[in-house]
């Protein structure tokens, strides 16, 4: 399917597998999911998706018409490949079965395709064939972060501009006010983790004192921990 031009998307959709499992076998990292020898099916898969597509979905009587046009096979080997399609297809509209909520549309959104199981893949790929403009924000998000990690600043203008007619135009008007703080975020080596994580530690040990935390206990305490 790849070498005839179908994108990851379209094969996830369309065999149920993952995106993860579908990008690895892409990619050589995975060979395990195939036969070692070759398939009687191999050079009857288009034929058979066509079929399958029109509407047969009768693995016996597909055999019969490829038993007619030559197929040496047994049936069960057609029966078999009908059974994969049918698990694919009720996997893909179970996924469907009810809209999503918000949350989970940004979570599947926002998050690794690698990080998917199969049924969220499914549903994933579904939402980006359908809602173009979660694509549009998917991927200018994408593109800011990416920004972020390589700190490249120079992008921003651009990324501004681009990010305001999206779904993430609310969040780019609140960037566009703190530019100047924003771009010196991006360039600048120095980060205030180390403090916030001492704070949090802090936090944490107050917590655990409940009531009892006057500020020597809560001392002792903090150099202690340290």
């Amino acid at each position: 399917m790849s070498k005839q031009g179908a994108a990851i998307r379209q094969i996830v959709r369309e065999t149920g597998h993952s995106r993860k499992l579908v990008r690895d076998v892409l990619r050589g990292q995975r060979t395990d999911v195939f036969r070692t020898r070759p398939s009687s099916l191999d050079s009857w898969s288009p034929w058979l998706k066509d079929r399958w597509e029109q509407g047969e979905r009768n693995a016996l009587a597909l055999w019969r018409d490829m038993r007619a046009a030559g197929f040496p096979g047994r049936s069960g080997v057609v029966s078999q490949w009908a059974q994969r399609r049918r698990l694919a297809e009720k996997a893909g509209q179970n996924a469907l079965a009810r809209t999503p909520s918000a949350r989970i549309i940004a979570r599947l959104m926002t998050s690794a395709r690698d990080d998917l199981t199969k049924s969220e893949a499914i549903l994933a790929a579904a939402i980006e064939g359908n809602v173009q403009d979660l694509v549009v924000a998917h991927e200018n998000i994408m593109e800011f972060q990416s920004m972020i990690r390589s700190k490249a600043a120079a992008k921003l203008d651009a990324w501004l501009e681009a990010g305001k007619g999206t779904l993430v135009g609310s969040f780019a008007n609140g960037v566009e006010k703190d530019r100047a703080a924003i771009r010196d975020a991006i360039i600048s080596p120095w980060s205030n983790g180390q403090t916030e994580g001492k704070i949090t530690r802090l936090k944490l040990i107050k917590c655990q004192t409940y009531g009892r935390a006057k500020i020597d206990l809560l001392q002792a305490r903090l150099i202690a921990a340290g």
